[in-house]
């Protein structure tokens, strides 16, 4: 394995990781925001992603048994992150709305 396609795997994923830190620091205050009324359309896919994110969560039927230990968990751990990058694209024009701005938008498309 080169060692310059280690580092581009590393920045790849830590752009994954901050849109998942992203959406979940942005989707309550989201909520509050579609609450109130002051934000419309309510972004329904977000909340789409997000339930079907905490559905599988706590869902006892997984891809692969948490009896397995640490592949079961990783399971767990690698397809809510994916379900809640699409959360973190539903929020873009919340995102816009409020002003901040929209990094990397569409750039790891072809990464996942």
């Amino acid at each position: 394995m080169k060692p310059w396609n280690i580092v581009g795997r590393l920045r790849r994923r830590s752009r994954i990781l901050s849109q998942i830190v992203r959406a979940l620091k942005l989707f309550v205050p989201m909520c509050q925001d579609v609450v109130k009324g002051r934000y419309r359309p309510p972004p329904w896919s977000a909340f789409g992603w997000m339930l079907v994110a905490l559905a599988y969560l706590v869902s006892p039927l997984d891809l692969i048994p948490d009896w397995l230990l640490l592949i079961g968990v990783f399971d767990d751990m690698v397809i809510v992150g994916w379900l809640l990058t699409r959360v973190d694209r539903s929020l873009d024009g919340y995102r816009a709305w409020r002003g901040k701005p929209i990094e990397g938008k569409g750039d790891d498309e072809e990464q996942l």
